[in-house]
Order: structure tokens, then sequence, then C-alpha cells
């Protein structure tokens, strides 16, 4: 036997060692992660079929699951998903086009913040729930009230965030960059604006939420598509399997909105090591 074969049987490739260990590593995190789920399922499942708790008011995940399926089958879910996901996304955009500018004019010029800033406490402590029949009374009942509610609602966590991402800017940064001869819009765009990016983008994922939560309020008035509808309908109608349903792919959405948002905000936070969850 040569030395190269020897070496070869002796030693094992680094490698795959190295690789077996990673996937270890990563089937240990998915199953720790896993556990609590699948436990609450397990439970959700069992609970009602032992009789502790009323399956007419918590049907088993298996009948929900059953439930979902004929809602696909016969084409009702993806009307309410696509329903729903319409609404949502168009008032989440509108929200980003008004409350990032807006924020970045209120967080740099000082003035502007403190006349605007007792308006500005007025509106954001009045809840969006609160203000429907006033949409609903100027607007009308259709999609335009709808859609300026979740608007409203997703505005003021990006517009708060935003304010404060530029108001926070570490002074010494501004500093140096000014001792560097930068004009202030260069300032702006190369110091400000990457420096507040992170503290941004906490509004906009929180807004992210708000626009999936905020569907159901929104839907209870004169909606007759949407999974915030079918929740309620389905309540009055005591149709408990199919109200769940709305719940659980509502939950869903929202998870996917989020995590979509947390890719996006990791590329524009490449530079930090530990970007914001």
């Amino acid at each position: 036997m040569s030395n190269l074969e020897h070496n070869t049987l002796a030693y094992p490739k680094p490698y795959s060692q190295r690789q077996t260990r990673l996937q270890f590593t990563w089937l240990n995190s998915i199953f720790k992660r896993s556990l609590a789920l699948i436990l609450f399922f397990l439970l959700w499942e069992i609970l009602p079929r032992i009789g502790i708790v009323s399956a007419a008011f918590l049907p088993p995940i298996s009948t929900v699951l059953h439930t979902t399926w004929e809602l696909y089958a016969n084409g009702q879910l993806a009307t309410h998903i696509s329903v729903s996901l319409t609404r949502s996304l168009i008032g989440f955009a509108l929200a980003l086009m008004i409350a990032i500018p807006m924020g970045l004019i209120l967080g740099w010029y000082k003035l502007v913040a403190e006349t605007l800033n007792p308006l500005l406490e007025l509106f954001r402590n009045t809840t969006a729930l609160a203000l429907m029949p006033v949409f609903i009374l100027f607007l009308g009942i259709g999609e335009v009230s709808k859609i300026s509610l979740l608007v409203y609602a997703c505005t003021w966590p990006i517009l708060l965030n935003t304010i404060s991402g530029v108001q926070n800017v570490d002074p010494l940064l501004i500093k140096s960059a000014r001792t560097m001869g930068l004009k202030p819009y260069q300032l702006f765009r190369k110091v400000i604006l990457p420096a507040a990016v992170p503290t941004i983008f906490v509004g906009i994922r929180l807004a992210g939420a708000i626009s999936v939560l905020a569907l159901v309020a929104v839907e209870m008035f004169g909606a007759k598509a949407g999974l915030g509808y079918l929740i309620m309908y389905s309540q009055f109608s005591f149709e408990i399997p199919a109200m769940f349903v709305g719940i659980l792919v509502m939950t869903l959405v929202g998870l996917s909105f989020n995590y979509g948002l947390l890719a996006i905000e990791k590329h524009f936070t490449a530079w930090k090591k530990n970007p914001v969850e």
C-alpha cells in the first residue's frame, strides 16, 4: 500500500466531516423550532377528540385541514386570498410612498417637525378602527374606504420609525462627513439615509403585520370577499371549521409577508453583521 493510500484511509476528508456536522446542526435547529408547533397541533387534534374541549367550538385540526381542501377545491379560498392580498398590498404600498418621504422630511428639518408634531400626536393616538365610520361616511362602503383605512393604519409605524431613524443617527458620523466637505444632499444620501435604514425597516415590518391584521376590521364592513370576511361570515353562520381556515391562512399570509420583508431588509443592510430581526 502506498503512503498516499495509507493517509487516505487513516484520515477521513475534513470536508466530509464538516458537511456532516453542518447537516446535523441544521436538522437539530429545525427540530427545535418545530417541536413547539408539533406539540401545539397534536394537542389541537387530541383535546377535541377526547372531549376536554368541545369540538363544536374547537374542531380538530384534521377537520380544519379537510375544510381547507374543500374551500380550495371549489375556488372560494383562492378568491378570498386574492381579494385580501390585493387590499393589503395596495394599502401597504401607498403607506410606504406617503410615510417614508414624510418621515425623512420631519426627521431632517426640526422646524417642520416641531410645527406638525401636535397634529401628528393627535392622529397617531386615534385608532384606525374608531375612524372606520368616518371613512365610510366620506368615501363610501366600497374598496376606497377599506384601502384608505389600511393606509392610515400602516402609515404610523413607518412614519414614526423613519423620524426616529433620521433623528438618532450618530452625531459623530454627521460631524465626520461634514469635515470631509460633503454637501447637505450628499450628507443625507450617503450618511443619514443608510444609517436610518435599519430603524425604518422596523417600522416597515410592523406596518406589514398591521396591513394583514387590520383586514379583519376592514372587511367587517360591506365586504363580499376576503379572509376577514370569511372569518366573520363563518362565525355568524356557525361554520367554525371555515372560520379557523380563515384564521390559519391569514396567519400564514402574515408570516410570509414578514419573512419577505426580512429578506429585503437583509439585502439593504448587508453592511451590518447582525441586522435587526
